[in-house]
């Protein structure tokens, strides 16, 4: 199973250090989501990435840096009309490797299995980061094993209140793969924290 890590919303000291350490340990896909940062903050923040790194980056926001940066992805927040790929134009849709999505219904999750490459479906569960933010009460969990059964193109990811003891859940549900933020950056050592997840992705893929 895929295990992505999603940056903290705000400024935080240890987030270069941290991220580092993850790349070093596996982290294949970062999404880099700091919605009150302006472009100029986004820039800077690329710009202090070794150009290496780039490619695991996925953007949030300020989706035309991508042509600057030849960022991995780039991330649409649910209720998107069309990938912002599309809009932009024809540089920014050759250079971008990864189209993902925020989706937090199961019809826009099914009519969207085809349209992206990557599905971040939330919450899953009672929110780390966010207390009080979980499921609705029609998030019924065999109508999500029945769509995530059906064909498609995207992988989707499960996001919302996601920890290491719960992979083998989402594994058995039929997600590709889980998303965390507070699992991470809420913990008192994010580096040992992350190892954790990445070892209970990897179990949950093997079973």
């Amino acid at each position: 199973m895929r295990l992505i890590v999603i940056s903290p919303e705000a400024e935080d000291a240890r987030e270069s250090v941290v991220l580092a350490e993850l790349f070093s340990a596996g982290l294949t896909h970062y999404h880099l989501r700091k919605p009150s940062w302006s472009r100029d903050q986004l820039a800077a923040w690329l710009q202090s990435l070794p150009e290496s790194l780039h490619a695991r980056i996925v953007l949030h926001t300020h989706h035309d840096l991508a042509v600057e940066f030849a960022v991995g992805g780039l991330h649409d927040r649910d209720h998107t009309p069309q990938p912002k790929c599309n809009l932009i134009g024809n540089t920014l849709r050759s250079s971008v490797r990864l189209r993902s999505r925020a989706v937090h219904t199961f019809p826009t999750l099914r009519d969207s299995l085809y349209d992206y490459d990557r599905l971040l479906l939330s919450p899953v569960f009672d929110s780390i980061s966010k207390p009080g933010h979980g499921p609705s009460a029609d998030f019924v969990f065999s109508d999500l094993k029945a769509i995530l059964s059906l064909p498609r193109r995207a992988e989707v990811v499960a996001l919302g209140g996601i920890d290491a003891d719960r992979i083998p859940a989402c594994r058995e549900y039929g997600f590709d793969g889980v998303a965390v933020l507070g699992a991470v950056w809420q913990a008192a050592d994010p580096v040992r924290a992350f190892n954790k997840l990445n070892q209970a992705c990897r179990y949950a893929h093997a079973a």
